[in-house]
């Protein structure tokens, strides 16, 4: 991820603005119950989101979130690198993964219910499971593409294989392996929500089902503005650290288009 220019920056800042801008003048009459004005969203964002509300939902939501997706990028590290660097792993865990990850993520709820209950585990569970092949694919594309030259030379400077990982596939691997944790992070997202109106009393998906079941809409309106901001923030802090970790990368690719 480049940094942002001045100019492309203040452009996303007008466009955002500019999209609410409208949202709000263009809803400011609406009398449906579906589609409330965007005043009555914020004021109702105010009062469920703002103080107590951020730390009844939304903590909770982003440790359950966070926790599944470490122990994802773990697993699905470790798993990867083990498929990518020996042919004997591959034929070994192929086909469970192939198997697994054709399975759509959000129907590991109703097992996690049977083998967790309602509660933490369950969705913790469904969001490392849900989130782990993304990577694990990615992590093993890095590992098996590695120039072979670059074995070639760790073996001349008779590296052991805890050497070659780190100092060579690993960062080599690297910006695959960065790739697949941005798409599980989208899915982390969308699995803690899931697992949370199915599984849960409390965490930004339980009160957006509980605002739509009372017909409080623009509760419901709320949360949906929440959980946006909060994907939002995720994604932005993901980028800062992808950026910091592959600055080696970045300057790699700028030096190679001005060469």
């Amino acid at each position: 991820m480049k940094t942002r220019k001045p100019g492309l920056l203040g452009l996303e800042i007008l466009t955002t603005v500019a999209v609410l801008g409208a949202w709000y003048v263009l809803s400011a009459g609406s009398k449906s119950l579906y589609f409330p004005p965007l005043s009555a969203i914020l004021d109702s964002f105010r009062a469920v989101w703002v103080g107590q509300g951020f730390f009844e939902h939304v903590v909770p939501s982003l440790s359950r979130m966070l926790a599944g997706y470490l122990l994802a990028a773990v697993a699905g590290i470790a798993v990867g690198l083990a498929i990518g660097m020996s042919s004997w792993a591959r034929r070994l865990l192929a086909p469970g993964i192939d198997f697994l990850r054709a399975l759509p993520a959000v129907v590991l709820v109703p097992f996690g219910l049977i083998a967790f209950g309602v509660g933490a585990p369950m969705q913790i569970f469904v969001i490392a499971l849900g989130c782990s092949f993304p990577i694990i694919l990615n992590t093993a594309a890095g590992a098996a593409s590695v120039e072979p030259v670059l074995h070639d030379v760790s073996r001349s400077f008779q590296f052991s294989r805890a050497e070659r990982l780190f100092r060579v596939v690993m960062p080599a691997a690297a910006p695959s392996i960065f790739a697949g944790l941005r798409a599980s992070l989208a899915l982390a997202l969308i699995l803690m929500v899931v697992a949370e109106m199915v599984g849960s009393t409390n965490g930004i998906g339980y009160s957006i089902l509980q605002s739509q079941r009372m017909f409080v809409i623009t509760d419901m309106w709320a949360g949906l503005l929440m959980l946006g901001i909060v994907g939002y923030v995720v994604n932005l802090i993901f980028l800062g650290v992808e950026h910091f970790a592959l600055q080696w990368h970045h300057g790699l690719k700028a030096s190679t288009r001005d060469a």
